[in-house]
Formats: structure tokens, sequence, C-alpha cells
């Protein structure tokens, strides 16, 4: 005999279970109804699914920006990239599990989590300037960035559960389903806010105004769309206060805009000096131009927080790069990698030369120097050249294109770009990049680098140039005195530091070095088809040669490899 249990038959709850009295306490409704009544109701679904899409869209935007102000602030390193995605996926883990405590209210959870998810996200980005520019430059911008992409990383990693409960409040259905279309909505968002990221919110409004602009779309359509369609869930009181925090919250983003640019400004001049003239964005760094006829102080050229060109000084540098490789051989096509102004006023100053192709990947910098009439006369002028010819285009990309284009080989390559900062700028110092230089060159053809301050980075350049079958000779520019045109960026004092405790009594470590290097042993001299430069010497030339030779390793490190 069967026995049946006394009672109604258990009826289909959610996700297939029957309707137990355990099942009915974990969906029983707030007070107001399970879902919101009439119109509402019927729109419930789709809002809270859009409200999804938009969040995550804006999430991504978040952790992009995140990337990028630190990419400008500290330099484009794997390091920090990877610092930015995984504290912010752990951060999300840890908001997920934080929101099983607010589980109870999700409307109110999440409209409250909206709000300062907004206002967190979208003065991230004027915060860590302000941090870069005011405080310890990289310690508080790493310390700024890391924080700012845990909280944020906390309270996206709240949305999924509270949005995934006031799914299920709306209508219950099997679990599997309702997760599939909140992910999927969350998803695409997140290919709209990657895709907008760089192809409108960056150009059109850069990172500041992008961010802030991004928190008021964030702010109205994560807490404004949810506090309107489950306005029965808080009580009165409560409810008045979120909406209160909400207008706030927009409030604040907007103001913020409105002084986006007097704090920019007022930041740049605590970093650069109160002889700033000009900041415009170049393609992956802030250009500022300071100083000057007319603004006080010396012409200083700062590039993502770096000086690039010193008016009284800079001859020293730019004669010591561009020199000796003009005089080692033929010279009369000349390939400038790097927008170099006064490395191409002085490879000009060679009556030999007949053609100078110049290869930057930045526009605005080379309009800077084209335009600016300060810069232009510090030149000479130098883009206006019959001789010179201007590509923008990756300077490594463009040697892969121009070697299966089967272009003329050039007598001297000059690679004016910077040497690296940790992970940042090492591609352009890297074994690939010189054997690509290194396959433009015609026979007897030489190669002058940029090596930066005696330190490994030098040895690890040589190296590389080295392993790819050149001969090499490294020197140093001249002694000089800067007072007028200390680092801007409180990283470059430290490494200037670095190489000071690395150098000698005769100040080998702070000197700026340089390599040369063609398939044959280069010998430091000067060309006789230029005017005598101002501060080089053969001799002199020759004796920072002997004193870096013997401070070379007797075995060089291992040198720069994109994948290595």
């Amino acid at each position: 005999m069967i026995n049946r249990p006394a009672g109604p038959p258990a009826q289909p709850g959610l996700d297939g279970l029957p309707e137990t009295p355990r099942v009915r306490a974990l969906t029983r409704p707030w007070k107001g109804g399970a879902a919101p009544p009439g119109l509402r109701r019927r729109l419930a679904r789709p809002l809270v699914l859009l409200a999804a899409f938009v969040c995550a869209a804006c999430g991504l935007v978040y952790e992009l920006e995140l990337v990028a102000v630190g990419q400008t602030l500290l330099g484009g390193s794997v390091t920090l990239t990877s610092l930015v995605l995984s504290v912010m996926v752990f951060a999300m883990g840890v908001g997920s599990l934080l929101a099983k405590r607010l589980a109870h209210r999700p409307a109110t959870s999440f409209a409250l989590v909206e709000c300062v998810l907004a206002l967190t996200g979208g003065l991230s980005v004027l915060a860590l300037y302000s941090c870069w520019a005011w405080l310890d430059g990289h310690r508080a911008a790493s310390v700024g960035l890391t924080a700012t992409t845990f909280l944020i990383g906390v309270l996206i990693g709240a949305e999924i559960p509270l949005l995934m409960t006031l799914i299920q409040r709306i209508r219950r259905e099997h679990a599997g389903r309702a997760v599939a279309d909140l992910f999927a909505a969350d998803y695409v968002g997140a290919l709209i806010g990657g895709l907008a990221f760089p192809f409108l919110l960056l150009p059109a409004l850069g990172p500041a105004a992008g961010a802030l602009a991004t928190g008021a779309v964030n702010a109205v359509a994560g807490a404004a769309v949810v506090l309107w369609l489950f306005r029965e869930e808080p009580p009165p009181r409560a409810r008045l206060l979120l909406w209160a925090g909400c207008g706030l919250v927009l409030a604040v983003l907007a103001c913020a805009a409105a002084f986006t640019g007097a704090i920019e400004r007022t930041a740049r001049q605590a970093l650069y000096g109160a002889q700033v003239r000009l900041a415009v964005p170049g393609r992956e760094q802030e250009i500022v131009l300071a100083g000057g006829p007319g603004a006080g102080g010396p012409l200083e050229l700062f590039v993502g927080g770096r000086l690039a060109v010193c008016g009284p000084d800079e001859y020293r540098e730019s004669e010591a790069l561009v020199h000796p490789a003009l005089a080692g051989g033929p010279s009369g096509r000349v390939l400038v990698i790097g927008g170099g102004g006064p490395a191409v006023r002085e490879v000009l100053r060679h009556s030999a030369v007949r053609e100078v192709v110049v290869v930057e990947p930045d526009a605005a910098l080379t309009g800077l120097v084209r335009d600016d009439p300060a810069l232009a006369d510090l030149t000479g002028h130098a883009y206006e050249d019959p001789r010179v010819r201007l590509v923008h285009a990756e300077p490594m990309g463009w040697l892969r294109r121009a070697g299966r284009a089967g272009a003329a080989p050039y007598d001297v390559i000059v690679s004016d770009l910077p040497a690296p900062s940790g992970d940042d700028g090492r591609a352009a110092h890297s074994q690939e990049f010189f054997g690509l230089a290194a396959r433009r060159l015609a026979p007897g053809g030489r190669i002058a680098v940029r090596g930066g301050p005696v330190t490994e980075g030098l040895w690890t350049a040589e190296a590389g140039l080295r392993a790819d079958g050149l001969h090499t000779v490294a020197y140093q520019a001249p002694a000089g005195a800067r007072p007028a045109c200390p680092p801007a960026r409180p990283a470059a004092a430290g490494e200037q530091r670095a190489a000071a405790a690395q150098g000698g009594a005769d100040g080998t470590g702070t000197a700026p070095a340089f390599l040369l290097a063609s398939r044959t042993r280069p010998v430091l001299a000067l060309a006789r088809d230029a005017p005598p430069p101002r501060a080089l010497t053969t001799a002199g030339l020759r004796e920072s040669a002997a004193r870096l030779a013997a401070r070379r390793p007797a075995r060089l490190p291992a040198p720069y490899r994109l994948l290595g």
C-alpha cells in the first residue's frame, strides 16, 4: 500500500522546486508587493536588464580609465595594467560576497551602491591626477590607483547579486534563465563600454570629462531607474534621502565638470611651475609647454611629465646624439625616429644631408614644435626645410612596412626616443626594434640611440644592438649646469638619484649617455661638413667613451625583447 501525503499536492516553485515553506521564504516579497504594480510591472524586467547593460558599460569604462590614467601618470607598463585588472577582479569577488548582506533590500542597496560608484568612478581621474601633481608623485599615484581600483571593483561586484535578486522578485523563474538574461545584458554592455571608451569618450571628452560623464550616466541609469521602479521598497524617509543623495551626486559631478579646467591648470602649475603656457592632449600622453618669451623662465617642453626640451641647455644632448653619427661615413639620407625638432635641426647643419625622414607617432607633438613661435625658433624651423619629410606613424610598424616596400636604405638612423623607465618605453630599445632599424641601414650606415643615465638600462640597450650583429661604443654628452630646468615628474628625480648613486666622482652616472652602432667598429669623431658644435669636441667624446668602457660590465645584461 502506497502512503500519500495529506493535503494538496506541492506546486512547482523557484527553479522547479516544490513550493515549500523554505522556498516561499527565499522568494517572499517585500512590503508593497513582489513587483511594481501596473505599467511599472510590465516595464520592470526590461528596465532592470537595461540598468545592468548601462552599469556594465560604465564599469568597464571606469576600468579602462584607470588603466589609461595609470599609464599616463606612471608609465604604460605591463605591471601597472596587471595590477589594475587583478585588483579589480579580486575586489569584484569581495563585493559579491558583501552583497549577500544587502539582499534583503535589493533596490535600496543597489541605488546606494550606484550613487557611491558614480561618485567614485566619476572623480577618480581628477583625484589621481591631483595626487600625482601635489603629493609624492609616483608613490601617491600608485597608492591612490590601487585603492580606487579596489573600491570601484567592490561596488561593481555588488551589482550582479543585487540585480539578480531584483529580477527574481519581479518574476520568479528558473535561475539559469535569469542568469543568462542578466549576464547577456552585462556582457553586451561591457562590449559597448569598451568600444565607446577609445573611439568616443577619450577623443571627444578626454579622460577627466569622460569619467565625469560616465559617472552621471551611472547615477541616472543605475540609481534613479531602480528607485523609480521599486519605490515601494524603502520607507518614505529613506526614499527621500536616496533621491537627495542621487541628486547630490549629479550636482557634485556637474561642479567637478565645471571646474575641471581650473583643477588641471592648478595641478599643472604645482607640477611644472607657474610659467605653463600650453597643455595639449597627445596621442598617449599630455604635452605641456612652459616658459619662453613673455612667460618668464626658460623654455621647457614636457612630454608625459618628462622634460623633453630645455631651452638653455638642450643643444648639449642634441649635438651629442647627432654629430658623431653623421661623421662616420656617408650621410645623404637620414632617418630620425621621434619628433625631436632639435635633433632634426642638428642634422640639417650638415651640408651633405640631402633628405631627412622624421617618423613620429604623435601629430600633436610635431604640430606644437612647428606652430609655437618659441619652439620653432629653438628648432631653427627645421620642419619647414624642404629636405625634411614628416611621417606620423608608429615607428616599429613603419620600419617593418618600409622594409617590405623596398624603400632605399638610410646612411644614418637617429633614434630620438626617450630611454626606458621601468617597463615604459622598452619596445623602442628592444632587440627587435634595433634589428628592424639595422635592416634599413645602407652599407657603412650608423645608428645613434639615446641611452639615458649610466645604469643597467644603458648596457641592456647596448646588448640589444650587439645581439643584432652591430658594433657599439657608448659615450656621454658634455657636462653642463642645468639649474634652470629641473625634472618635473617626481619619478625623474628618483631616476636621477639612482643614476647618481651608481655613478662615480667623475659624474658619469648623472650625465646622459648615448650609443653609436654600425656593422664595423665605430670611431667617435666630428664631421667637417657642419659648423663646429658648441659643446662637443672629438677629444671630449673619446675621453667619455674611455670612462664608460672602464665601467661596462664584463658580461652585458640580457637585451630587452618584446616577449621576454
